[in-house]
C-alpha cells in the first residue's frame, strides 16, 4: 500500500551524473527512470524536480565572479535540459512524461499550466517541472515545494546521497545522530542543511510533509510503500 499517492520527487542533477560528477549518466539516468516508472505502475501519481548542478549552478558560478542572475539563468537552462533527458528515459521504459517550464521553452517543451498538469498527474504521466521558479535566487528546493503545493502534491520526496537527516553532516561527524521525524521549526533552529530556509518555511505555511531519502536503486519505491526508510518532516 503506497503512504503517498501523489508526491513530487526532487532530485539533484548530480545525481544524474553518476560517478563523473558532471553531464548525464546513461545507466544512472535509466535505473532511476526505471524506479519511476515502477513508482507510477505502483499507483503513485509523480511530479519530478530536478537541479543542474551537474551543468551549472548559478551560487557556484556567481562565488566564481559572475552575475548571479546570469548564472542561475543558466542554472534554469541545465534543469530544461536534464528534464528533457529525463522524459526520454521515461518514454524509453513505456512511461509517458511531459516537461512544462517556468520559462517560455517552445518548441522544446511546454509552458508551466497549474490545471493541465494535475490533469496529466491524474491520469498517470510524470511531469517534469524544469526552469525552477523561472526567477534567479531561489533554488531548485524552492521550486519542488511551490510546484507541489500548486499540483496538490502529499509530500515532496528529496533524494539525496544520505539515508535521511542528521544532526550534522555523518560524513564528517561520526557522532552524528539520524532523525526518523524531525518539524520544520527544528530543522531552521538547529541550522541543518536540508533545504533552503525559503522551501522550509514554504513547507511549513502549506503544512506540507517533506520525506528526505538516500538515492539508490528501489529506494524509491520503498519509501513510498514502507516505513523505517529516511526521515520525515512534519509540522
Amino acid at each position: 500500500m503506497l503512504r503517498f499517492r501523489r508526491c513530487l520527487l526532487k532530485l539533484s542533477g548530480e545525481a544524474l551524473a553518476g560517478s563523473s560528477g558532471f553531464g548525464i549518466d546513461p545507466a544512472t539516468i535509466n535505473w532511476v527512470a526505471e524506479e519511476i516508472a515502477a513508482a507510477v505502475k505502483a499507483g503513485a501519481q509523480i511530479a519530478l524536480v530536478i537541479g543542474g548542478g551537474n551543468y551549472m549552478r548559478g551560487a557556484s558560478a556567481s562565488a566564481g565572479g559572475m552575475n548571479r542572475a546570469a548564472g542561475d539563468s543558466m542554472g534554469m537552462l541545465a534543469t530544461v535540459m536534464n528534464a528533457i533527458a529525463m522524459q526520454d528515459a521515461l518514454e524509453k521504459h513505456g512511461q509517458r512524461a511531459e516537461v512544462m517550464s517556468a520559462v517560455k521553452m517552445e518548441p522544446l517543451c511546454g509552458s508551466f499550466d497549474r490545471r493541465k498538469a494535475i490533469g496529466l498527474l491524474e491520469s498517470g504521466v510524470v511531469v517534469l517541472f524544469a526552469a525552477g521558479t523561472g526567477n534567479p535566487f531561489f533554488t531548485t528546493d524552492t521550486a519542488a515545494v511551490l510546484r507541489a503545493v500548486e499540483s496538490e502534491c502529499n509530500v515532496v520526496m528529496k533524494a539525496t546521497k544520505v539515508d535521511g537527516i542528521y544532526s550534522a553532516d555523518p560524513v564528517k561527524d561520526k557522532n552524528a545522530v539520524k532523525f526518523d521525524n524531525i518539524t520544520y521549526e527544528e530543522i531552521l533552529k538547529r541550522n541543518l542543511a536540508v533545504m533552503d530556509i525559503a522551501a522550509v518555511a514554504l513547507a511549513r505555511e502549506h503544512k506540507l510533509p517533506v520525506f528526505v531519502f538516500k538515492l539508490a536503486k528501489e529506494n524509491f519505491l520503498n519509501s513510498l510503500t514502507r516505513t523505517g526508510i529516511g526521515t520525515y518532516v512534519h509540522e
